[in-house]
């Protein structure tokens, strides 16, 4: 992706703010929890008036007056510029268009699940299931309602998208979940016994595979396929 001169996801979302009409940064932020904008875009409020201003020093936002509303202190009201309006249409368009290697929590765990002792994992991935399933259920139920108002699909796609991504999540781990609670993943032998050994008798996973014919009765095929310096 581009390096951005100011690229707190923040600031991307106080650029489509503007993009609508001239405000002033606690009316963003308003805007953006009304319209659960914070649960697609990773944003912290605390350096709102931060980003602001690193959006002012770059020229892609400039303040348009100073308004007072009763006792309230003044606040200023900004608006987007010609190159502010450039930025936001690059970073949307790249956002939209340029699919980007993620790396998700779960993708991270999973990547060391042996460090757990498998009935140890089908726990804690039975409790995460429990909070995935949990959000599925009530952010379909806000799209039931939301449709029920008939208001536009196009105003909530980004909350679709996260539906398809939970769904998929669930599958994938309820699947997972199943294999390893039945002995039906490949290796699940070979990572029940490992556990057993360094439990029952401490024999750690680096001893182990010095001798794996001694602790599991198979020379395996695979540990020779492995570069030297992966091991």
């Amino acid at each position: 992706m581009a390096r951005r001169k100011v690229a707190n996801p923040l600031a991307f979302a106080v650029l489509g703010s503007l993009s609508e009409r001239p405000m002033h940064p606690y009316e963003i932020s308003t805007i953006l929890r009304a319209r659960g904008k914070d649960s697609s875009i990773k944003v912290n409020y605390g350096s709102l008036y931060s980003v602001v201003a690193a959006l002012e020093k770059h020229g892609f936002v400039e303040a348009l007056e100073t308004v007072r509303e009763g006792n309230r202190p003044e606040r200023t009201v900004y608006q987007i510029t010609a190159a502010g309006a450039a930025e936001f249409n690059d970073w949307l368009t790249e956002l939209v268009g340029t699919p980007i290697r993620e790396y998700h929590p779960l993708e991270a765990g999973l990547a060391y699940l042996p460090g757990l002792p498998p009935d140890r994992a089908v726990e804690l991935l039975e409790q995460r299931l429990k909070a995935v399933d949990t959000e599925i259920e009530e952010t379909v139920a806000m799209h039931d309602h939301m449709a029920a108002m008939e208001f536009p699909r196009i105003f909530w796609v980004e909350s679709e998208f996260r539906l398809a991504l939970l769904k998929a999540e669930s599958a994938y781990v309820h699947q997972l979940t199943e294999e390893i609670r039945t002995d039906a993943l490949g290796g699940i032998t070979f990572w029940r016994q490992a556990w057993k050994l360094f439990l029952e008798q401490g024999i750690s996973p680096a001893e182990q595979l010095k001798d794996p014919v001694k602790y599991f009765g198979q020379d395996f095929a695979w540990m020779k396929a492995i570069p030297p310096e992966a091991q």
